[in-house]
Formats: structure tokens, C-alpha cells, sequence
């Protein structure tokens, strides 16, 4: 078996710059790490489309395989925690920038890096869901832990609504009880939004507009993912006592903001890692997903494609051009 090959698609340098390539690797190319997984499907991110187009340095050291999600069956490991067999997940951990990912048919992982597939989804469905789905799920028990948003007297607001990230935190809050406004540049996605659960609209340029540093009071909570000046008017826009939970920087990583929504109205600005955040947070999030994800609505928001597609699909997303959650078939 150490000597089968297999495709995988790995960054490398290209004169002075990252460029991803199919290459042919066998099991002895692997990392050193304790399981090995045979990968069935990966997703594709917005930080996937930047390290795969070469348009951001997301590989820190090269050659690097990319892809920063994994659904797959265990086929050997060196601990007692996990055997043959087992079907686990892996979202972040650094894959695809300083650990090799999952755009591979193998791969090999720290066994504390795996999740347990939850019964409710199978890998597939795992992978619809991803790293943007388990970061939403994480910014919604963040909302709720900070307690603003379950009074339920205001709207809550997900910008990127029509991305990976923003159409699961609208099914999820609305399947919650939620009233949920979501902020697109897409009219064209209202319908898609509506489906799954976003009660009203605000358009993108609303948001990324400049003004004050406190704006009128709407927003009990929100789910950010665009950064830069949309959070900004977004923190401006929370009630007292609100919170912003702030997963992405599509729109940039600079914040033109002030203290005043902070310190004069106690609004949180409370950060959502996915990347390296802790087992008891990663199981907490995926059995929201489970008790709470309309799998009909996942489906919906769903496509499959080959990983053939990898290179055309990476633009597609750093372009706006994706709705809803794209899975990798990697045997494809």
C-alpha cells in the first residue's frame, strides 16, 4: 500500500510565487503523525480559493497540500483513541498552512485533531457542512453564551449571508427562534435566503458605507464575516449590551472603527477562531449542527463537484461567484 500512488493538489513554488499543482504522491510522501485517513470529501472555503489561486500566502511553508477541511475513514492509527475503520472529521488545525490538508485521497493527521462523524450526517453531508457550517455553529453558541440575542427582541444580522459561513448562521438562528436580517450584495439570492430562514434584508453597500461611530440601535447580535468597514457600521449599529461575533475578513482585515460602541453602549466584539479552537468547543458545535441543521436545507444549499474543478473553483469564490456550500469529491 506504501507504494500505490494517488493525486493530490499541492501548492508549490513557481518562480518566487505559490502555485497549486496536481502531483502524483505515495504514503511515504505523508507527514509523520499518527493516523492515517483515507479522505472521501474536503470542501472549499474562501481561504481554500486564496491558497489554491495563489492570490494570498495562506502556505507558510511549501510544498504544502492544500484544503483545511477532511471527511474520511481511519485506516491506521497509532492510538488508542481511534481504529480502522472509524469515520472522523477535520477542520482547521492549520491544514493547508502549516500542515498538509485534504485535498488528497490520503492523509495523515494528529489524532487530536479528530472529531467523531456525528451519527446525524454522513461524510458527504459532513463536508456541505465544513469548516464555514462548524464556524458558524461556533459563532452562534458564542452569541448565545454572551446571552443578548435569546431576549429575542431584535434582529439579529448576518453579513455574507448568501456565503458558506452566513447561509448556515441563518438556518441555524432561525431554526432557533430567531429574527434574522441578512445582508447580501446578491439581490438575486433572496429567494435562496428566505429558504432558509432570513426574515428581512439589508444590501451590501448599507454596511460598507462610512458614518458615525454610533449609529441607530437595531442589531442584538450579528455574525460577521466580512471585516473592515461592514463591521464597523455593524458594531455602530448593535443595542447596548449586544454582541458581534467576527469569523472572516472577506472585506478586509482592517477595522475603521472607534471604542464608543465598546465603552458608551458595552457592545462585545467577541473573535471566532475555527482554526485552533478546542475540542470541547468543536463537539459542542457539531451537536448544534446536528440537533439543529434542517438536513433538507443543507441539501439546498449544497453542490458536489470533482477535484479536478479546483483550480476554476478557487476564482469562482474569491469572485463572488459561489452560493451556499461547495464539496470536494476527491475520488473525482
Amino acid at each position: 500500500m506504501s507504494s500505490e500512488a494517488f493525486t493530490a493538489l499541492v501548492i508549490e513554488d513557481d518562480q518566487g510565487k505559490p502555485k497549486a499543482h496536481f502531483r502524483s504522491l505515495t504514503l511515504t510522501d505523508l507527514p509523520a503523525h499518527d493516523v492515517l485517513v483515507e479522505v472521501a470529501y474536503s470542501t472549499l472555503n474562501y481561504k481554500d480559493g486564496l491558497g489554491v489561486s495563489g492570490k494570498g500566502r495562506i502556505a507558510r511553508k511549501l510544498p504544502m497540500v492544500a484544503g483545511i477541511d477532511i471527511a474520511g475513514t481511519v485506516v491506521e492509527s497509532a492510538s488508542t483513541e481511534w481504529k480502522p475503520g472509524d469515520k472522523v472529521i477535520v477542520n482547521g488545525w492549520g491544514m493547508s498552512e502549516t500542515e498538509w490538508g485534504g485535498y488528497t485521497r490520503f492523509q495523515r493527521v494528529r489524532s487530536s485533531w479528530l472529531v467523531r462523524l456525528p451519527e446525524a450526517f454522513s461524510l458527504k453531508e459532513a463536508m456541505a457542512i465544513g469548516t464555514a457550517g462548524y464556524t458558524a455553529a461556533l459563532c452562534v453558541d458564542a452569541l448565545e453564551t454572551w446571552g443578548r440575542i435569546q431576549e429575542r427582541d431584535r434582529e439579529v444580522l448576518v453579513t455574507g449571508a448568501a456565503g458558506g459561513v452566513g447561509s448556515v448562521a441563518i438556518s441555524l438562528l432561525a431554526k432557533a427562534g430567531y429574527a434574522v436580517t441578512a445582508a447580501t450584495g446578491r439581490p438575486e439570492t433572496h429567494d435562496y435566503l428566505t429558504s432558509l430562514g432570513a426574515s428581512s434584508f439589508v444590501t451590501r453597500q448599507e454596511l460598507s458605507e462610512k458614518g458615525g461611530p454610533l449609529q441607530k440601535e437595531r442589531w442584538s447580535g450579528a455574525v460577521d464575516s466580512v471585516g473592515s468597514q461592514t463591521l464597523a457600521t455593524v458594531l455602530s449599529q448593535t443595542v447596548y449590551g449586544g454582541a458581534v461575533a467576527a469569523c472572516g475578513l472577506a472585506g478586509g482585515m482592517d477595522l475603521p472603527s472607534s471604542v464608543l460602541p465598546h465603552i458608551l453602549r458595552g457592545v462585545a466584539l467577541i473573535g471566532v477562531d475555527s482554526v485552533m479552537a478546542p475540542l470541547a468547543k468543536r463537539e459542542l458545535a457539531w451537536k448544534r449542527l446536528a440537533r439543529d441543521l434542517d438536513k433538507q436545507k443543507l441539501a439546498a444549499i449544497t453542490t458536489v463537484e470533482p477535484m479536478s474543478r479546483l483550480p476554476e473553483l478557487a476564482n469562482d469564490i474569491l469572485a463572488g461567484r459561489i452560493r451556499g456550500r461547495v464539496v470536494i469529491d476527491i475520488s473525482a
